[in-house]
């Protein structure tokens, strides 16, 4: 099927035109070929854009036509002529009021911010990186200063806290995925490792509509980890496959089993599974892993409302984004192993092995 072929098929699928059995065998097929699952969810969000432009160019008309119907030089002389109650308010009240709306501003933010609205992200969608410094302490001080009658212009808040993720190597000289939602926002990134030493890294490669960010380690600390033990699994896991992740919720290694509940993920989301395996804050980035020890997905977040539902993003999508990092933000090779030495191994020898790959990363 040519390029074009399977954009016309997509656009189908979408717009509800297939027949029943042409929609089941093209649900097969983008089960069976990431690239296809990949290109669907692409056009959908294509097709959203264009919507949410059309959308933004038929308010512009509106508002075009409302105010050419204003007479603003009319209004404007009526009001500099007889002030209403509002703009004589406005003039002997003024500072007063702008403080009061900046406080209701900041308030409406941030419970949108915390309830998950804000960024359009489900509320009973939890992501798991590990808040240690909260911006409540910001908000506290701010509400200290104004009740002391003295209100600064543009309160500086540099960094709203600090948080702690997980991540894995992707080769041994010091690049290493995680989730996007960890780092974003952060002035600068640590990561350590097992035996406790912190390095720093750097950001050169987000695509924060798939949740996925790659780090490079550029301390010159830093030394190569030697052969990565694991490798990436292209096809899709079966329902029900036994599946484990390693990782640094509260700061501690922590190792949890489980099994592939559902082939995709929240909502249906189908970049990513549910797996059956209790996860916490802190679990975010970390690798999960199959019994042979094939990395098949990336934790990204859990379902509090439902008892051991997680979400992992699955591999396919992660060595397409390794695949669209410029070629000019790399200074040294990035090669993904293709050999696994976990396989054969017992779980204690697995971990073993792997937990030397597996980094905290912590976000400033």
């Amino acid at each position: 099927m040519s390029e074009n072929q399977l954009l016309e098929t997509i656009e189908r699928y979408l717009n509800g035109e297939m027949t029943a059995e042409e929609r089941n065998q093209f649900e097969l097929l983008r089960k069976k070929d990431a690239n296809v699952d990949s290109k669907v969810i692409e056009h959908k969000l294509f097709i959203g854009l264009i919507k949410q432009y059309g959308e933004r160019i038929e308010l512009e008309k509106r508002l075009d036509a409302i105010h050419s119907e204003i007479d603003v030089d009319a209004l404007k002389e009526e009001l500099l002529i007889k002030p209403n109650w509002v703009v004589s308010m406005w003039r002997h009240h003024h500072s007063k009021i702008s403080v009061a709306a900046s406080i209701a501003i900041f308030a409406i933010l941030s419970t949108l911010f915390f309830t998950g609205k804000l960024n359009n992200q489900d509320s009973n969608f939890v992501l798991l990186k590990d808040q240690i410094k909260r911006v409540e302490d910001k908000t506290k001080k701010i509400e200290r200063t104004i009740n002391n009658n003295r209100t600064p212009l543009k309160p500086r808040i540099s960094n709203p806290g600090k948080y702690r993720g997980t991540g894995f190597a992707l080769s041994s000289n010091g690049y290493i995925a995680t989730d996007y939602h960890v780092i974003d926002g952060a002035d600068s990134i640590y990561v350590q490792n097992a035996a406790g030493e912190s390095f720093h890294a750097k950001v050169i490669y987000t695509e924060p509509v798939y949740d996925l960010a790659i780090l490079q380690i550029n301390d010159p600390a830093f030394k190569d980890l030697g052969n990565v033990p694991y490798n990436f699994k292209k096809s899709i896991s079966d329902l029900g496959e036994n599946a484990y992740t390693f990782g640094y919720p509260g700061g501690e290694e922590v190792y949890n089993l489980g099994s592939v509940s559902a082939i995709n993920g929240h909502s249906g989301d189908t970049t990513e599974y549910q797996v059956s395996i209790p996860v916490n804050p802190g679990n975010s980035g970390g690798p999960l892993l199959d019994d042979k020890g094939n990395l098949i997905g990336i934790i990204s977040g859990k379902q509090p409302d439902i008892a051991g539902a997680a979400f992992a993003k699955k591999s396919t999508y992660l060595l397409k984004a390794i695949q669209n990092i410029p070629a000019d933000s790399l200074n040294k090779s990035l090669t993904i192993s293709t050999k696994n030495t976990l396989i054969g191994l017992s779980r204690p020898q697995q971990l073993k092995k792997l937990k030397n790959y597996v980094f905290m990363v912590k976000a400033y």
